[in-house]
């Protein structure tokens, strides 16, 4: 995860916490609209007769029980009074909800240089409560030094104005401050020997890179293991991945798969199921994290 800023265009997924404002609020309007489909299904109402009670289409329904619009009390309102919802306990708890899901996340500040579809991503990713990674092109974006960063903007974005290149680099560092907050999540990352071979910036970059994944490998909430070469064949062996686990019951893990324009998210639990064994044969497969730094301070030694 190092291109635009690691990408991210939604299809295919249906939820997806934090407690400060961004990420709490994509978890919210996702689980708001959850509740709102399973309130309309259970009722046997149509998305079309939903949404000609508030005055929209049936697209707007979808997207609202998707989390992927900001919502209107009154059309709360009306949809709960469609549903038979009369409970006031009921409606104020999905009304704070609403309210809650429109505050704006910080991100929103970098607005400039972040594309509309990568913004629901960062909310994710700072609501886990567990990520689960396996890179083989970078170090992921939250392992990434300052230098290491603006190396691969600036190699993915060649042409850009250095004060664009500087804006995506400090948003990717804003980023990584989710690891060290109060609520940090645990953080679970197998990197390919490739993406440590492959040099961006020159020997210092690498070198202060590398120096600092075995740094931060010793963080309680952070694990670190190199899938080296010399196994071979593995079990990453379809590309890199992130799995997001949430706090919530009620939201099931994701898998999120970016592409070169867009991403997409797995919530299928069969095609979770699939992930999970190959991030568990990856974690098995690879030497253990007091191995993996070893190995990283031979590859420092090498550089």
């Amino acid at each position: 995860m190092g291109r635009v800023g690691d990408v991210t265009a939604v299809e295919s997924w249906g939820y997806p916490r934090a407690d400060g404002p961004g990420g709490g609020s994509v978890v919210r309007r996702i689980l708001l609209g959850s509740q709102l489909r399973r309130l309309r299904e259970s009722r046997g109402i149509t998305r079309e007769a939903a949404g000609y009670s508030i005055r929209a289409s049936e697209s707007k329904i979808s997207r609202m029980e998707l989390g992927r619009v900001s919502f209107k009390a009154r059309d709360i309102e009306d949809l709960l009074t469609l549903y038979g919802v009369t409970d006031a306990a009921e409606r104020a708890s999905l009304l704070g909800l609403a309210k809650e899901a429109n505050v704006a996340g910080w991100w929103h500040s970098f607005g400039d240089v972040l594309p509309g579809w990568f913004q629901t991503y960062i909310g994710l990713e700072g609501a886990a409560s567990l990520i689960r990674i396996y890179e083989v092109q970078f170090v992921h974006g939250l392992l990434q030094t300052e230098a290491y960063a603006h190396a691969v903007v600036e190699r993915g974005m060649p042409g850009a104005p250095p004060a664009e290149i500087d804006r995506r680099v400090a948003l990717r560092l804003e980023r990584q401050k989710v690891l060290v907050s109060e609520r940090a999540p645990r953080f679970h990352a197998v990197l390919d020997e490739a993406a440590l071979r492959r040099p961006y910036g020159d020997r210092s970059v690498m070198q202060g890179q590398l120096r600092h994944l075995i740094e931060v490998s010793e963080h309680p909430n952070i694990t670190v293991q190199i899938m080296p070469f010399s196994f071979g064949g593995h079990a990453g062996e379809s590309g890199s991945f992130t799995m997001l686990r949430f706090p919530e019951s009620d939201l099931s893990d994701l898998v999120y798969l970016e592409q070169l324009t867009s991403a997409l998210y797995l919530d299928k639990p069969e095609e979770v199921a699939q992930y999970e064994r190959a991030m568990e044969r990856l974690r098995e497969d690879s030497p253990d994290p007091d191995e993996s730094r070893d190995l990283l301070r031979g590859l420092l030694q090498l550089t």
